[in-house]
Parts: C-alpha cells; sequence; structure tokens
C-alpha cells in the first residue's frame, strides 16, 4: 500500500470513468504560497480529488465506498477516509463480516497503522463479537511482539468482552520464548489486575514466577520492573518482604553487578528509612555506596541520574546527624 500505483496497467483513473463524469474532482488546497508541496503521483492526485469531491457533497453510495478501498490503499493512516467510509457501511447497511475480511488483510499489509486497528474495534463494537480477535492480534504479535495497537487492540477485546480465560498461558509462552519480552510482562501484570486479582496468595505466587526468571536472566529489565510492580500489592513493601531481600542479596554476594538489582536494593533503601528503620541495614550509607557504584562503573551512561539520587540519600544522613 503505498503512492506508486502509475505503473498498474490496468488502472482507470477516476477522471476517465464514464460513471464518475457527474462528479467534479477538488483538488487539495495548499493555499496560494505554499512552502513544501508534496510531489503525489498523479494516481494518487486522481482518487483523493473525487474522494473530496464526494466528501463535500455527502455522496452515500457503493461507487463512494469503493472509492475509500482505493484511497486506503494509497494511503492507509488517512483518518478521514476511514471515518468516511464507516459512515457508509452505516448508510448502505454493508455486510459487516466481509468488512473484517477486508480490514484483517489492511492489517496485514499495514500491522502499525492505528486507523486500521481503530476501524477494527468499531466494527467489533457494532457487531458485539469479538470470536476472531485474540487469534488476529496472536497472528499480528507473532511477527512483532511488540506491536503496540496489536497489544492495546487485544487488551480491549479481552477487558470488554471478557477473554482472559486463557490469557496467563498465552503470556506464559511468550516470556519463555522471549524473557526480555516487556510487552508480555505488560500484558501479565494487565491479567493480574484486570482478572486474577492481588490476594496474598497470588503475589507470592507472581514474586516466586519472577524470581525464577531473574535467575534466568539476571540483567533483565522488564522482569524486574514487573518485581516492583507485584510489590506494590505486597503490605510488607519493597524491604519487608525477606524472600525478596534475601533473593537480591544473595545475587549481589556472588558478585552480580547487574544496574537493576543494584537499582532494586536502592529502592529497598529508600522505603526502609521512610518507614524509619533505623537498625536496617538497608540504609543511606549503603544506597550512597550503591549509587557511586552505578555512577562511576556499572551504569555510568546515567551517572547525572544516579549522583541526583545519592543526594537524596546524603540528606537523610545530614537529618539523621
Amino acid at each position: 500500500m503505498s503512492d506508486s500505483g502509475d505503473s498498474d496497467i490496468t488502472w482507470i483513473f477516476y477522471k476517465d470513468r464514464p460513471e464518475w463524469s457527474d462528479v467534479t474532482p477538488v483538488p487539495e488546497n495548499d493555499g496560494s504560497k505554499p512552502v513544501v508541496v508534496i510531489a503525489h503521483s498523479e494516481k494518487f492526485e486522481d482518487v483523493y480529488d473525487y474522494f473530496r469531491a464526494i466528501l463535500q457533497t455527502n455522496e452515500k453510495s457503493e461507487r463512494a465506498l469503493h472509492l475509500t478501498k482505493d484511497a486506503v490503499e494509497l494511503n492507509p493512516a488517512n483518518y478521514t477516509v476511514w471515518q468516511y467510509r464507516r459512515d457508509l457501511l452505516q448508510a448502505l447497511g454493508t455486510d459487516l463480516r466481509s468488512e473484517l475480511d477486508y480490514v484483517e488483510a489492511v492489517i496485514k499489509q499495514s500491522p502499525k497503522n492505528y486507523q486500521v486497528w481503530h476501524h477494527r474495534r468499531v466494527l467489533v463494537e457494532w457487531l458485539q463479537d469479538s470470536n476472531l480477535e485474540l487469534e488476529l492480534t496472536h497472528d499480528a504479535l507473532l511477527q512483532d511482539p511488540k506491536n503496540y495497537h496489536a497489544w492495546q487492540h487485544r487488551q480491549w477485546a479481552i477487558k470488554t468482552f471478557g477473554l482472559f480465560e486463557k490469557e496467563m498461558e498465552f503470556v506464559d509462552n511468550l516470556i519463555t520464548d522471549d524473557v526480555r519480552n516487556n510487552s508480555a510482562w505488560n500484558q501479565r501484570y494487565f491479567v493480574m489486575n484486570n482478572h486474577l486479582g492481588w490476594s496474598d496468595m497470588n503475589v507470592q505466587k507472581e514474586i516466586c514466577y519472577t524470581l525464577e526468571k531473574i535467575k534466568f536472566v539476571k540483567n533483565n529489565e522488564s522482569a524486574w520492573n514487573y518485581l516492583r510492580g507485584v510489590l506494590l500489592h505486597d503490605s510488607k513493601g519493597l524491604s519487608g518482604n525477606t524472600e525478596v531481600t534475601s533473593f537480591c542479596e544473595e545475587l549481589y554476594s556472588n558478585k552480580c553487578r547487574s544496574p537493576y538489582l543494584m537499582a532494586f536494593l536502592i529502592d529497598i533503601c529508600d522505603e526502609a528509612i521512610k518507614k524509619g528503620e533505623i537498625n536496617s541495614s538497608y540504609n543511606a550509607e549503603k544506597a550512597l555506596d550503591l549509587c557511586q557504584a552505578l555512577a562511576t562503573k556499572y551504569d555510568k551512561i546515567r551517572c547525572k541520574y544516579w549522583n541526583f539520587i545519592a543526594e537524596k540519600f546524603r540528606k537523610y544522613q545530614s537529618n539523621q546527624d
């Protein structure tokens, strides 16, 4: 799908089609002194000149519907074309099942196009039928596991139509295939938040699951971020969960210097100080040592950030003194 259709020998310009002779095309208006004129192909200009014409007259016809298809072929990201196509579908009473098939084909050609995913969503809402959405998004995510639009559509369909039943299994498979897939970790959190819930048992289960994944790849930001998210639902917090703190200390004592581990230990120190745990081993001095190590050796690209964080702990120290 592109602005490169002039080589299509079967193409007949709209201006040369007898059935369109009653329509006066409307050229694009770039103003009297255009700064940068986009060099569209002759085919593109022809299609969109006629599209602007039917838009002005609000024509609702099968030929207008076909014209929007040609317009989408040339620019699938044109929101106005998609919106007018939806108006036509409703006005003409078009078979929405066939429209689903059409949109699926467009998605396969243009999988990161917001407008086409939105069009799909509206169709599913009209039909109140989500039977095809998990398979559609599954196929899109096989091509690109981090396709934001596919994930957004999948979450909407799952939450709207209650399609949670097999989603955790789907997520498990994605994380097993690529433990660094941050989109899959995000989807896991989505399922926990919106379906399984954060009971004490589920919190502990997710902690165990995440720690096992961190053991496998210690320098994995996605898993460490997920662990933080899980512990938001633990009444003991970061510093009070002995399983987590013991795990972190063991990694550190075994010479693991992952920046994400060290940042996590700094957060534990911060929480312990805020809780007033004076006798805790997680104190300002320990946090300062970690900040220094990150700034000078293990995460030098963010040295200014760690120096900034260190200032906070120096203030903690001075307040204690």
